[in-house]
């Protein structure tokens, strides 16, 4: 960590062209009555250090793009982060990121401003998105000075709301992807993870259709009528 953030918890200045970068960035899309068919969506996975969400860091980033109703393969993001100060510990057994891979990463303000200029303006999915969310947000804020303002939809969250015949409540992504019979290649990879949670998307939206929810602001209004619900006592 440079001496400027130490002493005040902002980052250094960028170089000018870096800047100039990210004033460029588009300002982030509302959630509208777009079909979802003609929704350009991105969805995230990351892979950290760790689960503290003030210490540990993004190590990698993977990222696929619905858009036209299909995975776009040809339209992916993947990168791992380089981190100086990287130890080891016991989630290298889970992502499999080892030293070396991070050592040979891309510097973490130039992957970050990749990432966000692959985003664009578009909403994101992610399986349990809170995590992503304010790991993400935090990285931006501390590497580049941005605000991360673009919205996010829980994949985790609409996959028990559109089918509770499922009786998954709380499951992981590998209960929802046993309930549907996807093929996962190789899972606690950010690319991979992001691909079979584009894949859980695009069944969900065929439920959602099904069930009248044809944008992603039918499904976050409804979205927040099933938290309320989750959230009320039992009687």
């Amino acid at each position: 960590m440079n001496a400027l953030r130490w002493l005040t918890g902002r980052p250094s200045p960028l170089p000018p062209e870096r800047q100039r970068r990210c004033d460029a960035l588009p300002v982030p899309a509302t959630l509208d009555d777009t079909p979802l068919a003609r929704q350009r969506l991105v969805v995230l996975d990351l892979e950290t250090s760790g689960l503290d969400l003030k210490r540990d860091q993004v190590l990698s980033i993977g990222a696929v793009v619905i858009d036209d109703g299909a995975i776009q393969l040809g339209q992916q993001f993947e990168c791992t982060l380089q981190r100086e100060d990287h130890r080891v510990s016991a989630s290298v057994l889970i992502h499999g990121l080892a030293p070396s891979d991070i050592a040979a990463g891309i510097e973490p303000a130039e992957a970050l401003l990749a990432f966000m200029e692959f985003l664009g303006d578009s909403p994101l999915l992610a399986f349990h998105a809170g995590f992503d969310q304010r790991m993400l947000a935090r990285a931006l804020k501390e590497t580049l000075g941005l605000r991360l303002r673009h919205t996010f939809l829980d994949v985790a969250e609409l996959a028990p709301m559109l089918c509770p015949q499922a009786g998954i409540r709380q499951g992981g992504l590998d209960d929802w992807t046993r309930h549907f019979g996807l093929q996962v290649h190789q899972r606690h990879h950010a690319s991979a993870d992001a691909l079979v949670t584009a894949e859980l998307a695009l069944i969900l939206f065929s439920r959602a259709r099904r069930q009248q929810l044809d944008s992603l602001e039918a499904l976050q209004q409804r979205l927040a009528g099933w938290r309320r619900r989750q959230q009320a006592p039992s009687l």
